[in-house]
């Protein structure tokens, strides 16, 4: 019996752990402990110092799974540095005197089928294409629900008449999820939990601060790195939109940066890489959209969000729509992030009062 671990990102944990412990059903899937401080402090004492801060979070989540007994270790890289953790992080293991093997399923932000199969045949020679197909369709579809019901969360959120309401429910759905035997279940289970959404009490005054969460896709998406972003601006009652998601990621972003580079051909010819194209142009679309504020999020030494900044800063000043960047790193301070949001919000109220 093997043991199979990955980093953590956000909840996307559940649809991962239910593929594998599907294709691989006689191998141990160990869950990555939720990070937490300790993970940012080991990822960042063996991490090279100048490198991004999600090559930080992963390799100390990495690093956890690795005390909890792991053998192999599941990364997937993304379209810029991202793309090459997993020859790095393997090394610095190894260096470590961890016995263990690293497998980057998407490299440079690119999936192969055929070397996907590959690589999975290494881990267990007995694995079954055809159980892999099946299964992997099932947690495609997940996935692709759980950043639906995600989105309606976002806009919601600070309205709710209950607290907790929405998290607690969020948590039961993802707990069935779990759960799921098949595809028809799965079906039927999100079908569940999108009505029981829609029937939470909620009070949306139509004077209401809309703010577009935008940057890289990391942060965005795990809420650890980024502080809890959302839940801090649900707290003071803001509707959040954010594009970013697995499901856009993986079977989106090709498709759509077509439409991204047309529609903000005046600020940007070439792709900067990773999601900050993208960004620039959802930029342009938030301010055109009347959100009152735009939020810009990265980890420290993003190298394709710094290019972009300058631009989003551009659009943002012809459009007269304000715009925060934010740069977490292992050393951000709490009391210093909540500190420029008291003055955004303030600000983005007087704007609206106006």
């Amino acid at each position: 019996m093997t043991k199979i671990a990955f980093p953590q990102m956000g909840d996307y944990y559940i649809p991962a752990t239910y593929l594998l412990s599907h294709i691989f059903p006689n191998d141990q899937i160990i869950q990555a402990p939720k990070i937490t401080s300790k993970t940012i402090e080991i990822g960042t004492k063996y991490s090279p110092e100048f490198v991004c801060t999600p090559f930080k979070y992963t390799l100390g989540t990495m690093l956890e799974c690795l005390e909890k007994g792991a053998e192999i270790l599941i990364q997937m890289g993304g379209g810029c540095r991202y793309g090459y953790y997993a020859e790095l992080q393997e090394k610095i293991i190894q260096d470590l005197g961890y016995n263990c093997k690293v497998i980057n399923l998407v490299t440079k932000g690119e999936t192969n089928i055929k070397r996907i199969n590959k690589l999975l045949k290494q881990i267990n020679p007995k694995y079954s294409k055809i159980k892999n197909i099946y299964y992997s369709f099932i947690t495609i579809k997940m996935v692709k629900y759980m950043d639906i019901i995600d989105d309606y969360i976002r806009e919601n959120i600070g309205f709710e008449q209950i607290e907790g309401s929405f998290e607690n429910l969020k948590q039961a759905m993802l707990t069935e999820f779990n759960q799921t035997k098949n595809y028809r279940h799965l079906y039927k289970t999100y079908k569940k939990y999108l009505k029981k959404f829609s029937k939470l009490k909620t009070h949306k005054p139509d004077k209401r601060l809309k703010i577009g969460i935008i940057g890289e896709l990391y942060t965005i998406m795990e809420p650890f790195s980024n502080y809890y972003l959302e839940k801090s601006l649900a707290k003071h009652h803001i509707e959040i939109k954010r594009f970013t998601n697995v499901h856009y990621l993986l079977f989106e972003k090709a498709k759509e940066y077509k439409k991204y580079q047309k529609y903000a051909k005046e600020y940007f010819h070439y792709s900067l890489g990773a999601d900050a194209s993208d960004n620039i142009a959802r930029c342009k679309y938030l301010c055109e959209s009347d959100y009152d504020g735009i939020i810009h999020i990265k980890s420290s030494f993003c190298t394709p969000e710094i290019g972009a900044m300058p631009i989003i800063n551009k659009i943002a000043n012809e459009y007269n729509k304000p715009v925060l960047f934010f740069s977490f790193d292992s050393a951000t301070s709490q009391t210093g992030i909540e500190t420029r949001l008291e003055a955004f919000y303030d600000m983005l109220e007087m704007r609206k009062d106006k």
